[in-house]
């Protein structure tokens, strides 16, 4: 399936397949949650950011399911190229109604990075002027272990982080998947 292909996939989806529900419901529900932990772990940031992760990897596991089913793709990914533009077209077309530019690929091609022009979680926010969150707060973590659970699901294993934010006061935001391994299917010991 072409690239091409799969952006049309990714908006015929979103148009005619996914149920929707109030974006800024979506955003202000999210900022709860962050807000939340934040509180809950003093200001902890590094523990926010495990916990967000955590939260979104158990959501991958999970979603990775209505994204199969949804989006009726047929075909296997080729290889890691064809996932991160499946990621980035169809993905985050079908859930957020975005799509993230692809870009920096390591010479190996098993990193990317995934360029955000907008992002829904980070409407209507400002970090907390506390000296720490502006450089310790990856306030849209969540998303990474999303990709990593659902990655998970299909026999990959990966890295994903955000390497800038324009919440942080960088330029862009910037998120980091790196192929880990893929994972082989195991068969249970003592099963014959």
């Amino acid at each position: 399936m072409s690239s091409t292909s799969r952006a049309r996939l990714g908006e015929e989806v979103w148009k005619l397949r996914t149920d929707k529900i109030n974006a800024e419901l979506v955003t202000l529900t999210y900022g709860s949650v962050v807000a939340q932990l934040c509180k809950d772990l003093d200001g902890d940031y590094a523990e926010v950011n495990k916990q967000l992760d955590k939260m979104g990897y158990n959501i991958g596991l999970r979603l990775i399911e209505d994204f199969l089913a949804k989006s009726n793709m047929q075909q296997k990914c080729a290889n890691f190229r064809d996932t991160a533009d499946v990621i980035s077209k169809v993905g985050f077309k079908m859930f957020l109604n975005i799509t993230p530019t692809i870009a920096n690929w390591s010479s190996d091609n098993k990193q990317f990075s995934l360029l955000f022009d907008e992002n829904p979680l980070a409407d209507f926010v400002e970090l907390p002027d506390d000296g720490k969150a502006q450089s310790e707060l990856w306030y849209s973590n969540m998303l990474c272990g999303v990709i990593r659970g659902a990655l998970e699901m299909v026999q990959m294993s990966v890295d994903a982080h955000f390497v800038s934010d324009v919440l942080r006061g960088n330029d862009t935001t910037e998120m980091r998947i790196n192929l880990i391994r893929y994972i082989e299917d195991e068969m249970p010991q003592d099963d014959e």
